[in-house]
């Protein structure tokens, strides 16, 4: 079994949103005024992304972003036990030279291109807005919790053409997000296969 700091650790560094600080609650939700994708297709965005570039306030990411390692998510178009549609995403990374597998299973919102992520405990529920994308290069997704915004530009792969990173600067503009706080992600060293002792589940901690 791993030691308790090792598996925190990687919960930490591979759930939705890094750490940031706690806010004082909106009136509004900020993620309320992101706009989704228009009809959104879920089967066409599943599949292999490779992330790319984050972009975040968080004091995790401004002290520790040269630690970043390679991250690769796996898509799947689900439903839950009640049949209620929902996307299931496997994040894989690598931490001590061991590759991880963290599970999350997104519940869709009444809006299309619209997601909550209910995770017990200190994580915490996590919003997701599928901003934009166009099903076989890029995708812009916004995450928001406690009404904190962290953006991320995924790409089927490893590289993306400049129009889609001036695309993911314009994003990071109107949320009022430096673009000092956009961390670029490892192109190489991607893991895409765990064994069955290091496979974690994200929503029940």
């Amino acid at each position: 079994m791993s030691p308790p700091k090792v598996v925190l650790l990687l919960l930490i560094l591979s759930n939705p949103l890094t750490w940031g600080k706690q806010g004082k609650k909106p009136p509004q939700s900020p993620i309320e005024k992101i706009q989704s994708v228009a009809n959104f297709d879920i089967n066409q965005f599943a599949g292999k992304w490779y992330l790319l570039s984050v972009a975040s306030e968080c004091n995790y990411l401004k002290t520790n972003n040269h630690r970043v390692e390679a991250t690769l998510i796996q898509v799947y178009a689900s439903r839950t036990t009640r049949g209620i549609g929902a996307m299931a995403v496997s994040t894989f990374r690598e931490l001590d030279s061991i590759c991880w597998e963290i599970k999350h299973s997104y519940q869709t919102n009444k809006a299309t291109g619209r997601f909550t992520l209910k995770a017990k405990g200190y994580m915490g529920q996590v919003e997701v807005v599928i901003a934009e994308t166009d099903y076989h290069n890029y995708a812009i997704l916004y995450y928001q919790r406690r009404n904190k915004i962290t953006l991320k530009l995924y790409g089927r792969k490893t590289k993306v053409t400049n129009d889609i990173y001036r695309m993911f600067d314009v994003h990071v503009k109107k949320q009022g997000i430096d673009l000092e706080f956009i961390y670029p992600f490892p192109e190489y060293g991607f893991c895409e296969e765990a064994d069955q002792f290091h496979i974690l589940n994200g929503n029940i901690l």
